[in-house]
This record gives structure tokens, C-alpha cells and sequence, in this order.
């Protein structure tokens, strides 16, 4: 038995987590930002704390990739959230003042509608007939979502990596709507290192025969290759330091070498993917991925800087030295165009081990960050 059956050290949560969410079902056709449509929409979301008489403490958190909407435990479901330390009476969103609502994003699979969703034109799943999803696609469904509950403004809008790319686009398309941004470990626009990354992934996934063209529904399911395509992920996620400190060179087996997991740091990335398999459709995995490669703040306007320049809220900007998918560069230079629009802006960045997952783990340090952005007081 492999030493990471069960791994040490800190992980995140990513356990598919599907029930005690509320649904929001439009009934209207969604169109999609580069063609095509679905005839009905549903978004699924969970909430924590008290909604204020004048409905004006909310704050909008956004999921990364493979998230759902279960950031934190609540009486409907009692299970562990996402971001369950960072959410909660007197903690870094505390829910003694804020109204936190997190949904699961349009092209998922955790209740909202996506590739695996029944279209009720055919009876059948999506699958690849699920349109071409950008991350405007997904906030323009928040929005939905906003409106049907009756908010018009945010105290905070708030999300790491995918989430923080929706976090600024959501300030970017309706900046009256939003008062405070925090994106953590995210960017401006995608940049090459990352788009080839998750390229990679797709073409470990769509190279499996079993992913049957995206019509695996029912038939097969391209276990091999989603499993690859995680481990490629979990590289991106962790860095070379603190997998140095945590495995160094340490076998997992007392036998003669193979091909397959022989180090430990071998185990355990075949652990993530394989658990990774139970909880995620390779679909949603295609659609959701592609759209962080076309994130591109500057879409529609004269210039990435003139759409960065949309963003007129005080915005908070967290990067991690270690993260090698969104390196901190790519956060200095968000915070730079932020500054040079004239947006109240606050860079942090982190000296952490974690890699891009820091925004999971480092809780003092990232939680102290995101409370004092969201007790500031809102400028005049």
C-alpha cells in the first residue's frame, strides 16, 4: 500500500459536496458570449448570515475551477466548506456582519447548469453541445441571480484564481453594483505559462477513448485521462519548495523501481487524481478551463488598461511568491493598472510555500488581508 493512500500535510478541500444548496431556475433562454444558448438556467447557491433590512451587506464570493457553492458548513449540510475557516462569525468574512452568498458557476457540475445538465431540447445531456463559456458568461448569470434576490449593490465582491477573475470582471461589467473587489492569485488577462498548462491538461483528457467525443454519459468515462489532467493541475497548485520540504526524495515503495508511483511525490499526485475522478465531470473540466484561458479584462474595449479602468471600486490584490500559475507578477501588474486608472488599490504579497493554493491554506494571513479590505471604510 502506497504511503499516500491517505497523505499528510495541508491539503484543500476539494470533496464534491452537492447538497443543502438552494436553486434559482430562470425560465428565459441564456445566450453566450461567443455563440449559441441554452434554453433555461439554473444556478445553485448556498448562503450564511443575516441579509440586512436595506439589503446592502453582501458580499459575492466566487469559486475557483472545481469548486461548488458549499464554501462553508451550515444546518442544511453539515460538512466542511471550501473556504470553511475563512467564513463566520468574527472571522475574516464574518457572518455576524456580512451576508455571504457563493454560487456554483455557470458550466459546472454541482447544480448549476452545465455540460452534464439534462438539455430538455434532446432529454438528453449536454455534453459537448454545452456552448463555449467565458468568464463574462458566468457573472452575467450572477447577475441573474443578484436580481432575482433583489440586491443591486455589493459590499464585496471576492474570489481566488478563477474566482478572482470573476471577482474583477464582476466589477469590470457593472461597476455601480459593486463596492469593494478582492482577487486573490488571479490576473488581468491569461497569460501564456497558464493557458499552456490547462491546454495540457485538456489534451490528457480528450486523448483518453473513452471521453467518446464528450458523450461519455451513460456509455464510458475517461478515467485515465482525467486523472492525468489533475495531476498536471495539482502541479500548478503546490510549489517545488514545499514539496521538497514535505517528500524530498523519499520512495513510497521498499521495492525495486517501476514506472508508476515509486517516489512519494508520485503517490500522492496519483492520489489527487484519482479522487479527483470521483468528484468532477471531465466536460465541466473542458468548458470551465477554457474559459480561464480566454479571460481577458480588455474584451470589448480599446485596450486591456481602458477595461482594467472599469474597475472603479477599492480593490484589494493578494499574490503569492511560490504560485507558478498566476505568478505574483501577474498580480503587481493587475495593481499597477489598477493604481494608474486611479483606483484605490492594495497589493499583499505573500511569502508562502503553498504555491497557488496558499488562498486554501495560509488562513491568518490571507483571512487578516481580506477582513481589513472589508471593514475599511468605503471611500467618498
Amino acid at each position: 500500500m502506497s504511503r499516500h493512500d491517505q497523505p499528510t500535510g495541508p491539503e484543500p478541500a476539494y470533496a464534491r459536496i452537492v447538497s443543502g444548496y438552494e436553486v434559482f431556475d430562470s425560465p428565459q433562454p441564456f445566450a453566450f458570449e461567443w455563440g449559441g444558448s441554452i434554453p433555461e438556467l439554473r444556478i445553485a447557491y448556498e448562503t450564511w448570515g443575516r441579509l440586512s433590512e436595506a439589503r446592502d451587506n453582501v458580499v459575492l464570493l466566487h469559486t475557483g475551477l472545481s469548486a461548488s457553492s458549499h464554501a462553508k458548513s451550515h444546518p442544511k449540510n453539515q460538512q466542511p466548506g471550501w473556504w470553511e475557516s475563512f467564513i463566520g462569525d468574527g472571522k475574516a468574512i464574518d457572518t455576524s456582519r456580512w451576508f455571504v452568498i457563493c454560487t456554483n458557476i455557470l458550466g459546472g457540475c454541482y447544480g448549476t447548469t452545465g455540460p452534464s445538465s439534462i438539455d430538455p431540447r434532446s432529454g438528453l445531456p449536454y455534453g459537448p453541445d454545452f456552448p463555449m463559456l467565458t468568464v463574462k458568461d458566468m457573472v452575467r448569470a450572477q447577475l441573474l441571480l443578484l436580481d432575482h434576490l433583489d440586491i443591486r449593490r455589493l459590499h464585496a465582491s471576492i474570489g481566488s484564481s478563477l474566482g478572482g477573475m470573476q471577482s474583477l470582471t464582476i466589477a469590470a461589467l457593472a461597476p455601480e453594483r459593486v463596492a469593494r473587489v478582492v482577487s486573490i492569485s488571479a490576473c488581468a488577462a491569461s497569460h501564456p505559462q497558464g493557458i499552456a498548462l490547462r491546454f495540457v491538461q485538456r489534451e490528457a483528457l480528450m486523448a483518453d477513448p473513452a471521453w467518446a467525443q464528450g458523450r461519455y454519459h451513460g456509455v464510458s468515462f475517461p478515467r485515465t485521462g482525467m486523472r492525468v489532467a489533475r495531476e498536471i493541475g495539482t502541479i500548478t497548485y503546490r510549489s517545488g519548495p514545499e514539496w521538497e520540504e514535505r517528500f524530498g526524495r523519499r520512495r513510497a515503495t521498499d521495492g525495486p523501481p517501476t514506472f508508476h508511483a515509486d517516489f512519494e511525490v508520485e503517490s500522492y499526485l496519483a492520489y489527487q487524481g484519482e479522487k479527483f475522478c470521483e468528484q468532477y465531470d471531465p466536460n465541466s473540466y473542458l468548458h470551465v478551463s477554457k474559459a480561464m484561458d480566454l479571460f481577458d479584462l480588455g474584451d470589448g474595449f480599446p485596450s486591456l488598461e481602458d477595461g482594467v479602468a472599469r474597475i472603479v471600486a477599492p480593490t484589494l490584490v493578494i499574490g503569492v511568491t511560490s504560485d507558478i500559475l498566476f505568478p505574483s507578477w501577474q498580480q503587481r501588474e493587475l495593481a499597477q493598472m489598477l493604481a494608474a486608472a486611479g483606483t484605490p488599490v492594495t497589493h499583499v504579497e505573500l511569502d508562502s510555500s503553498y504555491g497557488h493554493d496558499t488562498f486554501l491554506i495560509e488562513v491568518d494571513r490571507v483571512g487578516d488581508a481580506v477582513k481589513r479590505h472589508l471593514d475599511a471604510p468605503a471611500c467618498s
